[in-house]
């Protein structure tokens, strides 16, 4: 597969018909979630087995929750999870469709491309041998943790955050990414970043993130919960299901600013010149994981060691190559992955 590409090394985009017209091309094909949207590295590291004390630590980890980044050691062994995916063929794999540079549709040749799809495509290899063993299924926010609770999908990479809380409901990998809140409003806003700035203003995040946790315990008097008397006009207009709504409203003047990653509001930016970070830097300090069912302790595993073989290399890993494609202009200066932590036996 190719893409056209700008001096930036990331994807073009011709053919959108202006900033708002993506947003809104990527609302509306959010309504196809869950359902299959497309068909779509190798090399040892050293092998070990999860052994019993490990498993025992995943239940520890979340039950104490003093370090949730630490996960199982890299295996390559098989186990009930990775016997599924090769007796099907094909890895399923819950990603976005509307976060550019992260997991989004090309409008030109209409796949799905981004660095969360790069690793997708990396897990299949290692799995399956083959980069396009993958289905892939497109799900809100909302819905990341019930797909894999409800067995519609293998993996979620879909700019998740490890937390404490979601350890209580799924299994995640080592970090991937490194990432914090940030606030997104117009350029010309007297809104200043996560502050007193936000005070009277309609904020909008998506239900069931980090960003909205994040608001209910300082909101700085932000306005960011649905109320009114449950109509349908009341619904989904601070708490999105899918964060590119937010996008959207935000565009059309309905919310003043989005509280959200950073990693995605970077690319927000670069969808509409009109609106840009504000802070200095993020407010929290947060990391993305591959999330799997909980139990499933071989195939977080196995992720774990295609993770090792994705960070290897130096400048010219994986990891970093695909940050160049698809990350370094919104977010430049990165220089290496986050280092992973490992449950002890």
């Amino acid at each position: 597969m190719t893409r056209e590409r700008d001096g930036s090394g990331r994807g073009g985009l011709r053919g959108w018909g202006g900033v708002t017209g993506m947003a809104v091309a990527c609302a509306i094909t959010a309504s196809l979630t869950l359902l299959p949207l497309a068909h779509s590295g190798d090399g040892s590291f050293g092998t070990k087995t999860v052994s019993q004390g490990a498993t025992s630590a995943v239940q520890a980890r979340a039950d104490e929750c003093t370090d949730p980044e630490a996960s199982l050691p890299p295996s390559r062994d098989d186990g009930p999870s990775i016997d599924r995916i090769k007796a099907r063929g094909k890895l399923i794999a819950g990603v976005d469709q509307n976060s550019f540079r992260w997991g989004y549709r090309n409008p030109e040749n209409r796949e799905l491309e981004g660095f969360d799809i790069d690793l997708v495509r990396a897990i299949a290899q290692d799995i399956l041998g083959d980069r396009d063993a993958v289905i892939f299924r497109a799900i809100p926010t909302n819905q990341r943790i019930a797909a894999l609770e409800n067995d519609r999908v293998d993996v979620v990479v879909r700019t998740m955050t490890i937390n404490c809380k979601r350890l209580e409901q799924v299994s995640f990998s080592t970090a991937y990414f490194q990432a914090g809140q940030q606030v997104l409003a117009p350029k010309d806003s007297a809104i200043t970043g996560y502050d007193t700035s936000l005070d009277g203003k309609r904020v909008c995040t998506a239900e069931g993130s980090t960003a909205y946790e994040a608001l209910e315990k300082q909101s700085f008097g932000a306005v960011f919960k649905d109320e009114g008397d449950g109509t349908e006009q009341d619904k989904d207009q601070l708490t999105v299901p899918n964060q590119l709504d937010c996008l959207v409203r935000l565009q059309l003047g309905e919310v003043d600013a989005i509280v959200t990653d950073n990693a995605l509001a970077a690319g927000q930016a670069a969808q509409d010149p009109a609106i840009a970070l504000k802070g200095d830097k993020p407010f929290t300090t947060e990391y993305y994981g591959v999330a799997a069912k909980k139990g499933a302790d071989d195939l977080v595993a196995r992720v774990n060691q295609v993770l090792v073989d994705y960070r290897k290399g130096g400048n010219d890993s994986p990891w970093m190559v695909s940050y160049r494609d698809w990350l370094a202009t919104g977010l430049p200066g990165i220089t290496a992955p986050p280092a992973p932590k490992y449950l002890s036996n």
